[in-house]
């Protein structure tokens, strides 16, 4: 890593900016993954009382809107140059930490269906504005070769805290938490805001060199290109096929009590162990090998996930659920997650980071996820029986497993028999 000889060098300028990054972009993540995702569920049907069918629809608006928000920010962000101004980033995400802060307050005393809706759509523009903003930073703190183990090491910490703490998925356990976490980072960034550090003018050169991604070279990739839609279609399987089967398997009280919500720590602290290990697994292999065979990986590790956790409904629906279920799903999980922080700003220059990151974060994941979970809430609010919606959502993965090499010898089939053996 280049982080190793910086740290040898004692180059403490960069080596900061890595710290800046995996603080924020951990704590990020975090807050997305349990206090809006998880925590949502819960306010809506709980709190507020409101049917899953209606939670649903109202989380189908938060990621469309959330979307909107973000490829607005991220078009307005480069054609202004904010995405290469580290300082503008730097006041965007205080407003967008401060406005969350004061969501994450009140989030318990959200009441009736009013309410909701209006939470969600002030949460919707802070995410939106998050998105470009926070994924773009990797350009200006992390080097093109670091950026697969960064990358893992935010995955695997985030997910590490996630399976730990909170013990209980609910708002007022998700609130405090976080309400905690994030009034140092308002008071950081409300600093950093109004008064200029020479360490900060100096990271903010480092887009000079870092900008341009891994697969931008020798060529930029474009926006309106074959391969970008390419991989946000990829991605949004990904995410997609994640979160259909993920929140309805938490449901269950049969796995409950053997995976993410169960009461025993050292359940939890296993699986917090093996994301850590599946996001570092990950990294090298990002790092080491191109992305195909991550997305080959990630989509074989969940069409085999699922098929054991139908197996075991089909079979033994009685007996205790073996801790290999969740293993291979949270591998899976760590692996795409780690993709996902490194390939966007890969396939970015300092140009069309804000755009790219807002395309692929916005589309492959939240859209993604938002939807999946609308519609895991739909399917358990219609009756649908866990084995029945399973099966739908391992057809789904092994759609794409089994789609992702015969696409790729298709197109390597086309590109010889065009005599262009170099492409």
């Amino acid at each position: 890593m280049k982080l190793f000889e910086l740290v040898r060098e004692r180059q403490w300028t960069p080596v900061t900016g890595y710290l800046i990054y995996i603080a924020a972009l951990t704590a990020g993540y975090y807050y997305n993954l349990t206090f809006v995702q998880l925590g949502l569920i819960d306010l809506g049907t709980r709190n507020v009382g409101m049917a899953p069918g209606d939670v649903s629809v109202v989380m189908g608006a938060l990621a469309l809107f959330t979307l909107v928000v973000a490829v607005v920010s991220g078009i307005v962000m480069d054609r202004r140059g904010w995405s290469t101004d580290l300082i503008v980033k730097f006041r965007l995400l205080f407003v967008v930490i401060a406005v969350q802060l004061a969501l994450t307050i009140v989030a318990p005393s959200v009441s009736t269906s009013e309410q909701f809706v209006g939470w969600v759509v002030v949460t919707s523009l802070t995410l939106g504005l998050g998105i470009p903003v926070t994924f773009s930073f990797m350009i200006d703190f992390i080097p093109v070769r670091d950026r697969g183990y960064v990358a893992a090491i935010v995955a695997g910490l985030s997910f590490f805290v996630a399976a730990l703490y909170p013990v209980e998925w609910r708002i007022e356990e998700f609130s405090a938490v976080m309400a905690i976490a994030m009034v140092p980072a308002v008071l950081v960034l409300g600093v950093l805001s109004v008064k200029r550090f020479a360490i900060v003018d100096a990271l903010a050169r480092q887009h000079e060199q870092f900008g341009v991604g891994r697969f931008c070279r020798p060529e930029a990739v474009r926006t309106t290109s074959v391969t970008f839609w390419g991989l946000v279609v990829l991605m949004f399987g990904v995410f997609f096929i994640d979160s259909l089967g993920f929140l309805r398997i938490i449901e269950t009280p049969i796995y409950i009590y053997t995976s993410w919500q169960s009461p025993e720590l050292d359940t939890r602290l296993f699986i917090a162990v093996m994301h850590v290990v599946g996001a570092l697994a990950a990294g090298v292999l990002y790092t080491n090998f191109d992305r195909k065979w991550l997305f080959l990986w990630v989509f074989g590790l969940f069409a085999f996930t699922h098929l054991q956790y139908v197996f075991h409904l089909r079979f033994g629906p009685d007996s205790t659920p073996p801790l290999l279920l969740p293993m291979f799903y949270v591998l899976a999980v760590s692996f795409y997650t780690t993709l996902n922080f490194a390939l966007w700003p890969d396939l970015s220059t300092p140009e069309t980071v804000g755009t790219h990151t807002a395309l692929g974060v916005g589309i492959a994941g939240w859209l993604a996820t938002f939807a999946s979970t609308a519609l895991a809430l739909y399917s358990e609010g219609v009756g649908l029986s866990l084995l029945a919606h399973l099966r739908y959502v391992n057809a789904l993965a092994l759609l794409f497993a089994v789609s992702l090499p015969v696409l790729l010898y298709v197109h390597r089939a086309s590109v010889l028999a065009r005599g262009d053996p170099a492409s």
